[in-house]
C-alpha cells in the first residue's frame, strides 16, 4: 500500500501528500474543499493553489524544510529505525506536530486513531 499523508495549515485539512507510481513520484493535491473556500491560502508560495496535483520524483523543497536537521536527523532516523534516505518517510513520522502552520500526519497514524 502507497504511503500517504494529511496536510494541514493552521489545523485546517487542506491536502494530501502521497506516493504513487509504486513509490517513484510524490504528489501533493490541495482538497478541492479548501480551493473553493474564500480565505484560501497556499501552504507555501512555490506550492500555490491549483486543483491540478503536484507531481515530482523527491520531496518537494517545502516538504523537505521540514525535515529534522544534524543532531535531531540523526536522533530521529535510529529512534524511528527510518532512513535518512526516505524523506517520506521521515516527513511523515516526524512532521505531524511542527513548529510553523504546516503539518503533515501520516494517513496510518490516523485510520489508527479512529478505530
Amino acid at each position: 500500500m502507497a504511503r500517504a499523508g494529511i496536510v494541514r495549515r493552521n489545523g485546517v485539512h487542506v491536502g494530501t501528500i502521497e506516493e504513487v507510481d509504486e513509490g517513484r513520484r510524490i504528489r501533493f493535491t490541495y482538497l478541492p474543499e479548501w480551493l473553493s473556500r474564500a480565505d484560501a491560502r497556499p501552504i507555501s508560495l512555490t506550492l500555490p493553489l491549483q486543483s491540478e496535483p503536484y507531481d515530482s520524483e523527491t520531496l518537494h523543497p517545502f516538504f523537505a524544510n521540514l525535515l529534522p536537521e544534524g543532531w535531531l536527523l540523526n536522533v530521529s532516523t535510529r529512534r524511528l529505525k527510518i532512513s535518512a534516505d526516505d524523506p517520506f518517510g521521515l516527513l511523515l513520522a516526524t512532521c505531524a506536530d511542527c513548529i510553523g502552520a504546516v503539518e503533515v500526519e501520516a494517513l496510518e497514524s490516523r485510520r489508527v486513531a479512529e478505530q
